[in-house]
């Protein structure tokens, strides 16, 4: 009689754990989120930004829902150093840009999950960076429970990051910075 109640407790437990799904949270000290700039003559700018919390929930090993909330005063610049690496990081942290100090957050919501085509899964979220809050579409690659890999392109003039950008200002010629700004993300999850 113990066993056949037993084996029904761990049925019960297998099914409700397979039709609830599995919640992953994400390391915020071994996850990275690498951001590309681009300037119209084709000089690009990266660095990094950290996490400050994010999980996800997967099922059947697709994405269903999650959150990422981004430490916007981690931002860094990458691919200089020294004084100029000090003063981009400045003007990206200011309010021509990212206005940091006002909006230390940005937040990535799942809004919706879409289709898996081979190990990338396309998702649809609402992205908010200063206050603004706009639908973005991206892929994830959930890789096994331990790690992941992300791409999202947003548009920074949808969140009013002006800086030289073409869709506010005209006439900049070389000086034009794309509006487009690409993210490549590493995913840990914890154990």
């Amino acid at each position: 009689m113990k066993k056949s109640i037993l084996l029904l407790f761990n049925l019960f437990v297998f099914t409700f754990a397979g039709v609830q799904g599995q919640s992953l949270t994400v390391d915020s000290g071994q996850s990275n989120i690498r951001w590309y700039g681009e300037e119209l003559t084709g000089k690009t700018h990266f660095g990094n930004l950290k996490f400050k919390s994010a999980a996800i929930e997967v099922k059947d090993g697709i994405v269903s829902s999650g959150s990422f909330i981004v430490d916007m005063t981690s931002l860094t610049v990458e691919d200089l150093s020294g004084g100029g690496k000090a003063r981009l990081e400045g003007h990206l942290r200011s309010d021509d840009f990212f206005s940091v100090d006002k909006h230390a957050e940005a937040v990535l919501k799942i809004t919706q999950k879409g289709k898996l085509m081979g190990d990338s899964q396309t998702l649809f979220g609402a992205l908010t960076i200063k206050g603004k809050e706009h639908p973005v579409e991206f892929s994830i690659s959930l890789k096994d429970n331990n790690t992941a890999t992300a791409a999202l392109t947003f548009d920074r003039s949808l969140y009013d990051v002006r800086f030289r950008s073409g869709s506010f200002f005209e006439n900049l010629g070389d000086k034009l910075i794309l509006d487009d700004i690409r993210m490549e993300v590493a995913l840990s999850f914890e154990n």
